[in-house]
């Protein structure tokens, strides 16, 4: 009987947690929750002050009896899972459904997993904390309530098969205005006026310094006429102004900084950060993942400085604490850190000592001195130019933290700057020669849209969600086909330029491609069609404000100042209703549906809506006679952009291109693509070519191509029985017979099968396929059997094939 049992939620938590203690403890894993709510149920009970039904899955029900089993052999159980919200409701349920006791049950909390850590907690346990369970129950609770009555109304009202959810769909409503300012956007043009003038440097060799126009010139004509006065302009440095300039470190890592630089250095995705960080964790080598906190404890500080001083030396210390300015931080705790800041790098996987040296490096910096600039600014002016020329030049008289971690920014961040280049001597009065004087066309820039690292920035600024939620919330957006992760191909735009030389000013065209863009995140037309649709209808859901501050009621459960049952009492008799009264709304038209027009040939009505398995055009109405006639749109088609034209594009398929072999060759649409079909047989058309263009001669090539892959697809056949066919596969060749396919023994050559040797390989790996699952104690008595059947039948193929091959030779 063991005196100790340690029950914590991951199977690696375990294993790191069992070295730190001794023989008297046992250290099991419960796998997450051992019960929740009922799957495919409601499972709150309204009336009864929102009464959970919760459930043990079957997949841990011996799990669960197995634990029960060792708590009861044990004589103190201590509960080890996570310090947040969700850990402490897996330690309730264990105590719950674990049938423990408060005199053999205690309850230990860390935010690393090192001996120090984990016998600091033994020495100082504590009880379950209601609170914190309350808030986690009233959390699910709530989502459960918003997904399952939520969802049938956009079953019965949008399409099958959706599903609604309250963090989900207010990110997916950020993404859709993200769109929709992006679609209403207009670009207007300035001109940005550059000089390069030419200066003797400390050698007095002539060298180049550019400087930028301390305005912009809104037309070409502006730009024109300031060309024209710089044309015998003599240029003066009119001022010199140089001062010291101190660039401070960023805090440690919280979740969401982490997650955001990750993205930007490292080209994770949230949920791949947040994994890779769980299993630094685990293994001990950092602090815990999920905190809003940027506070280190003294004893990070102190071994942070400790290590800084024997890397760089004293000069590159200083120790300094920071404040958690994020809306409703909860976890108050740490910040995400090294768990021994002396160990600058760790054993593991690739993405493991990626993430844990981006990790070390923030944490070291932040204790880092600030590093130390001299910025020095030249401002050049002329009699008779209307406007000053600025030049900007940065040196670095110390890097301090710069020596190891530079902060990353989004593309739409104003502080992406090239670096400020070195100035060459200057003095005040002096005499410039300008080589060429540029006035580039410019536009104004469209709002970016977001990546997964920028919107969890943002979902962190208006207080939506929290550690926990902001990586399962982007991935089941994605999963739902609300939004999908793409890129963007940029587009040739003509911009003018202007150049003052030699006296002489010359008007160009030139090229640039713009709008280029990589893993950004798109709306889906299902998404903007549910977001419209539930922003109609539940604005209260959907907005900003409701979602942040039913985050601050939790966080009041979590601290005792609230009632959970209280807050959902208020809640649903507010949702609740306006969940049946949108059920029982009659719709004029289908959600989403948009009229385009009439169609010319038939004089019909055109529409585009959400069909069953996405975006369609519709041509006609349920009320006609004739069934209207449908069409998918293309990929990159939206129905929210889509024209009257391009709509009527899309029925120019199915269309016949002309005949061959005495059979049409017809280009089609299909569910999976664009295809061309001929004598009952299809061909994939390539994305690289246009359907609605695609002539016989393109089409044939395809026919034959496909034909000549069929033929070093196909090895043998058999007249006596035409369902059975013998293959090359990708995996190597293989028999197809009668929809099913069965592999050919490594040692039997497939071009010399007959039909019998095909047909024993067939009933040997049907008959092994239809045999019941046996366990495991039996398993390794019949493992030799079958090896031996599946030999001997194997060599009888062999053996007949060799025969075959000497009749053969003989009748040579």
């Amino acid at each position: 009987m063991q005196k100790n049992l340690v029950i914590v939620e991951s199977p690696a938590k375990a294993k790191t947690i069992e070295k730190f203690l001794g023989e008297d403890f046992k250290v099991m894993s419960s796998y997450g929750h051992i019960r929740d709510l009922k799957k495919k149920e409601f499972s709150i009970d309204v009336d009864n002050n929102f009464e959970p039904a919760y459930e043990i899955p079957s997949d841990k029900k011996s799990l669960v009896a197995e634990l029960k089993s060792e708590a009861k052999k044990a004589n103190m159980v201590w509960l080890a899972s996570d310090e947040d919200r969700e850990g402490e409701a897996i330690s309730w349920h264990l105590y719950e459904v674990l049938g423990l006791t408060p005199d053999k049950t205690k309850r230990i909390v860390f935010h690393e997993i090192t001996k120090t850590a984990i016998l600091k907690a033994i020495e100082e346990p504590r009880k379950i904390d209601e609170n914190l369970v309350n808030a986690q129950q009233a959390r699910r609770i709530l989502d459960r309530i918003v997904g399952f009555e939520l969802s049938p109304v956009l079953w019965r009202k949008v399409k099958p098969s959706l599903s609604a959810g309250r963090v989900q769909s207010v990110a997916v409503r950020l993404i859709v205005e993200r769109e929709r300012e992006i679609q209403d956007f207009k670009s207007t043009p300035s001109y940005r006026v550059t000089a390069v003038f030419l200066i003797p440097d400390e050698d007095g060799q002539m060298v180049e310094m550019k400087a930028e126009l301390s305005k912009r010139l809104k037309t070409k004509k502006e730009a024109e006429a300031f060309l024209d006065s710089c044309k015998k302009a003599q240029f003066v440095i009119d001022d010199i102004t140089t001062k010291p300039v101190k660039k401070n470190p960023a805090a440690p890592f919280t979740t969401s900084t982490l997650q955001q630089e990750a993205a930007r250095k490292l080209g994770f995705t949230v949920a791949q950060t947040m994994m890779v960080a769980q299993r630094l964790y685990e293994s001990g080598l950092i602090t815990y993942m999920r905190t809003d906190s940027v506070n280190l404890s003294q004893l990070a500080i102190h071994t942070s400085k400790d290590a800084i001083i024997k890397m760089w030396g004293e000069e590159y210390s200083k120790s300094r604490n920071f404040a958690t300015k994020s809306k409703g931080a909860q976890e108050a705790h740490e910040a995400i850190r090294p768990t021994y800041m002396e160990n600058s790098s760790i054993d593991g996987s690739s993405q493991e000592k990626r993430l844990y040296d981006l990790i070390w490096k923030r944490t070291i910096a932040s204790q880092m001195a600030p590093a130390e600039l001299e910025k020095t600014t030249a401002t050049i002016g002329s009699e008779g130019v209307d406007g000053n020329f600025t030049a900007t030049g940065e040196v670095i008289k110390f890097d301090g933290f710069l020596h190891v971690y530079r902060e990353s920014y989004d593309d739409e961040d104003l502080e992406q700057r090239d670096e400020a280049a070195i100035l060459p001597p200057l003095k005040v009065g002096q005499n410039l020669d300008y080589q060429g004087i540029m006035a580039t066309e410019r536009f104004t820039q469209r709002p970016p849209r977001y990546t997964e690292a920028s919107l969890v920035r943002k979902m962190e600024e208006l207080g939506i969600g929290r550690p926990s939620t902001y990586a399962p919330t982007i991935s089941t957006i994605q999963q739902r086909q609300y939004v999908e992760k793409g890129d963007k191909e940029g587009e040739e735009r003509i911009y003018n330029l202007l150049v003052l030389r030699d006296g002489e000013v010359s008007d160009q065209q030139e090229t640039e491609i713009v709008g280029r863009e990589k893993s950004k995140l798109f709306p889906t037309d299902v998404g903007c069609v549910v977001n419209d649709f539930l922003t109609e209808f539940f604005p209260g859901i959907l907005d900003y404000n409701f979602t942040a501050n039913i985050e601050k009621q939790f966080d009041e459960i979590a601290a005792g100042k609230e009632e959970w049952t209280e807050m959902m009492h208020i809640f649903y008799e507010k949702f609740h209703p306006a969940v049946e009264t949108t059920m029982n709304t009659k719709m004029e038209r289908k959600v989403g549906e948009r009229l385009l027009g009439d169609d010319p040939k038939s004089g019909k009505p055109v529409s585009v809506k959400i069909g069953r398995y996405g975006p369609v055009v519709q041509i006609g109405s349920a009320d006609d006679e004739e069934k209207p006639r449908f069409s998918q749109l293309k990929k990159g088609q939206s129905i929210e952009t889509i024209t009257l034209e391009e709509a009527l594009e899309l029925f120019k398929l199915p269309r016949t291109v002309g005949e061959f072999e005495d059979s049409e060759v017809i280009i089609g649409a299909g569910r999976f693509g664009p295809y061309v079909r001929h004598d009952g047989k299809y061909v994939s058309i390539p994305k690289t070519m246009d359907p609605l263009k695609i002539t016989l001669e393109e089409s044939l090539e395809l026919i034959k191509a496909k034909r000549e892959e069929e033929a070093k697809r196909h090895i043998k056949s058999f007249e006596e029985e035409p369902e059975l066919e013998v293959k090359n596969g990708r995996y190597g060749p293989y028999i197809a017979y009668k929809g099913k396919n069965y592999k050919i023994p490594k040692d039997i050559v497939p071009q010399d099968l007959s039909l019998e040797a095909c047909l024993d390989i067939v009933k040997l790996q049907s008959d092994k396929s239809a045999k019941p699952k046996k366990s495991r104690a039996k398993k390794k008595t019949t493992t030799k059997t079958t090896k031996s059947t599946a030999k001997a039948t194997t060599k009888a193929a062999a053996k007949e094939t060799k025969s075959t091959k000497k009749k053969t030779t003989t009748k040579k």
